[in-house]
This record gives C-alpha cells, sequence and structure tokens, in this order.
C-alpha cells in the first residue's frame, strides 16, 4: 500500500466517471442515429440522471454518485450506467463476508472506501444482445483490490457477434500478458452460471475480482483496458443488429431471456448483496434489472 493512496482513490473516481461520460454520449448517440428499420419513428431518448446517496447506521453521509438511466428509446428500451464513490464502516454481515474472502484486519478497522461504474443496458429489438460491465475500486485499510468485467447476454444468438465481443475483450487484455484473457474468461463463464437453472446467462465475456498484484499503477491500468474495450465490444453489433425487422415469437424469446437475467442477479450478483447490505440507493443498485420480463 502506497503512502498517498487519498490520491489513488480519487484517480480511480474520476476515471470511473470520465468512462461514464464517454458511454453515455455514446449510446445517446446511438439514439441520434437510428434512422432505420424499427422504433425509427420514436423519437430518440436521452438520459434522465440523478443523485444518488448512501447514509451511514448514524444517518451521516456516506457517500453516493450519479444514477443515469435511459428508457423507451429507439435502440434501447432500458440502459442504466451509475457511477459512485462510497465509505463508510461495514456492517457485521458484510465484514464476514469480507474476512472470509481474505480481506485482512476486518476485526480491527471495519472502514472502507469504494467507488467504481456499473452497466446494463436492455435492448428494444431482440436481435441486440443485452449487455454488462463492471469496473471497480475498494479499499481498506489493511487491503485495496481492483473488480470488473463484462459480458454479453443475447436471447439470439449469432455465433459472429459472440466471437467479435470476445475478441475485442482479448485484445484489450494482451498486453497485460497473454494468458489473462483466458483466464478472465473463464472466470465470466463460472461467475455468470446459474446453478438453479443449470446454463450461464448468456454468452460469457470477462470478469476478475480481488485484484491486487501489489502493483497498484499495473492493476489500475488493467482495469482501465476493462472499461475501455467496452464500446468498441458492443457498439459495432448494436449498429449492425438493430435495423433487424423481430417477430412476435422473437419478443417473447427476449421476455424469456430477461427473466434468467433476473434472476441470476437478485440472487447470486455479489455487487447487488453488497450495494444493498451497505444501505446504497436501492433504485441504483436495483437499475440493473430489465423492464419487463417473462416466465413460462
Amino acid at each position: 500500500m502506497t503512502a498517498d493512496f487519498d490520491t489513488e482513490k480519487r484517480r480511480a473516481a474520476a476515471w470511473f466517471r470520465d468512462l461514464r461520460d464517454q458511454i453515455v454520449s455514446a449510446f445517446e448517440g446511438l439514439e441520434d442515429s437510428h434512422a432505420d428499420g424499427p422504433m425509427s419513428d420514436a423519437p430518440p431518448a436521452r438520459f434522465e440522471v440523478s443523485e444518488t446517496t448512501r447514509s451511514a447506521e448514524d444517518g451521516s453521509d456516506a457517500g453516493g454518485g450519479l444514477m443515469s438511466v435511459m428508457r423507451e428509446g429507439r435502440v434501447f428500451e432500458k440502459v442504466g450506467v451509475n457511477v459512485s464513490e462510497v465509505y463508510g464502516t461495514l456492517g457485521a454481515s458484510a465484514q464476514k463476508a469480507m474476512a472470509a474472502r481474505g480481506v485482512p484486519g476486518m476485526e480491527d478497522d471495519p472502514s472502507f472506501w469504494a467507488s467504481g461504474i456499473s452497466l446494463v443496458a436492455h435492448m428494444q429489438n431482440p436481435h441486440c444482445p443485452a449487455v454488462h460491465m463492471n469496473t471497480r475500486m475498494f479499499w481498506t485499510p489493511h487491503a485495496w483490490w481492483f473488480g470488473g468485467g463484462s459480458d454479453l447476454n443475447p436471447c439470439l444468438e449469432y455465433a459472429e457477434d459472440t466471437a467479435h465481443f470476445h475478441a475485442a475483450q482479448k485484445a484489450h487484455l494482451d498486453p497485460h500478458g497473454e494468458a489473462l484473457y483466458p483466464e478472465l474468461k473463464a472466470w465470466a463463464d463460472e461467475y455468470f452460471f446459474i446453478p438453479h437453472r443449470g446454463r450461464a446467462r448468456g454468452v460469457g465475456g470477462i470478469f476478475m475480482d480481488d485484484r491486487n498484484t501489489g502493483d497498484w499503477e499495473a492493476d489500475f491500468a488493467l482495469t482501465q483496458d476493462i472499461g475501455r474495450a467496452f464500446l468498441p465490444a458492443f457498439t459495432p453489433l448494436i449498429e449492425k443488429r438493430r435495423v433487424q425487422d423481430w417477430t412476435d415469437a422473437d419478443k417473447d424469446a427476449q421476455l424469456i431471456h430477461r427473466g434468467l437475467y433476473a434472476e441470476y442477479n437478485l440472487v447470486y450478483d455479489r455487487g447487488t448483496k453488497f450495494g444493498l447490505a451497505t444501505g446504497h440507493d436501492a433504485n441504483a443498485v436495483l437499475m440493473s434489472l430489465p423492464p419487463f420480463a417473462k416466465w413460462v
């Protein structure tokens, strides 16, 4: 741990905010440019931005962030891009969870700081895949780490789209070591698996957690490249698929697939559990849920 960790926390939080701004601009650009195909007659949507807050158990300020949500657009049925910077003291259940993951010092000083960006997009066109992306940094007086990744969740799968998404991830990870992409891909395959369904929720991507090699700069650079990989991995797929016509059967398949997404996020997702357990804005935490879903 470095002597000037406050500077590094500020750098990480500022970078997550900058990535948020880039993605919001790119997604609104997709809305503006959608002039052909289904939904082209609808007006382009815009993000609604609101501040989020986290309150400590004593009611004092404990940080917050920005929740940016766009609904009922030409391209996006619902997409949220949230950034947060929260701090305070972990409650007993969160302390226990952190200690179980090997985080030292919880019994001595359970204070923490965390910042990150979280994105989930649910699309109008069933041929366009849903997607998730998250990068984050977590700090305690005794440890720090980075986490995050992105994964693609199509209801109608196209092998070439899956290949493109993974190739973009690999291209951004390879400069950090060619062994890294296979490792993080396998981690995503395991992490985004739904045990009670016996299947993955999508076609995978990359995922890491508890990343602390002892070299903060190297780990931060890797986290930045995970974030930078997102737009070139995802937006070409949307530009290609958004003009395709769909049927009622296609839309039905999309709604059923969204049920998988809702099940995973409510039952298994570590970020959802942490956000709710630490008192963050519930609407921001549950932003990832689709606007409509269906179960057979």
